[in-house]
């Protein structure tokens, strides 16, 4: 319709508008550019991965045991690697429960830990804390607390919950990460 209208007025002897005499416009190509701006944008995504990948392969990351060049030559530590059962096959009842439930965010990479963090506390790591009472830990979980979201029933039962509590009101605990 704009089309029409701007052959229709410069038919009238009215010049274009000023938005169109700064660029040429042709119409053959309107939709294409958005269709080519997807394809390049997937092309600049699949070469920065393969520039990861071969960047990777000139440090000598090719195991995720072994730690990267960097870490070995004195440079940052390595990021930890996350807990899982399969890290912890021992685990059993209120350990296994938050490996399973809470290590996600209260493991030493998680969100809660950082957090935990920078609120000042002495140790971060709720595993590794002394400190904890039972009935602080299930008020906390079950109706949030700080950016800790509320943990519903249906996704933790209250005795799953009373056994995370127990656990961490036991410790500290001498895990390894």
């Amino acid at each position: 319709m704009k089309i029409t209208k701007l052959r229709h007025s410069r038919e009238r002897g009215n010049p274009e508008p000023k938005a169109l005499r700064s660029r040429p416009w042709i119409p053959a190509f309107a939709g294409m550019t958005k269709w080519w701006g997807m394809g390049a944008g997937l092309a600049l995504a699949l070469a920065g991965y393969a520039g990861i990948a071969s960047a990777q392969g000139a440090a000598g990351i090719d195991d995720e045991t072994q730690p990267p060049a960097a870490a070995r030559a004195g440079g940052p530590p390595p990021m930890p690697q996350p807990i899982t059962l399969a890290r912890r096959p021992g685990a059993t009842g209120g350990e296994a429960l938050y490996v399973e439930h809470c290590a996600m965010c209260h493991a030493p990479n998680g969100m809660g830990t950082g957090l935990l963090t920078r609120r000042g506390r002495p140790e971060a790591l709720l595993e590794k804390r002394g400190d904890l009472v039972a009935a602080f830990v299930v008020l906390a979980a079950r109706n949030g607390i700080g950016n800790m979201p509320a943990i519903p029933r249906g996704e933790v039962s209250d005795a799953q919950l009373q056994a995370i509590a127990d656990y961490l009101a036991a410790g500290p605990h001498g895990v390894t990460p």
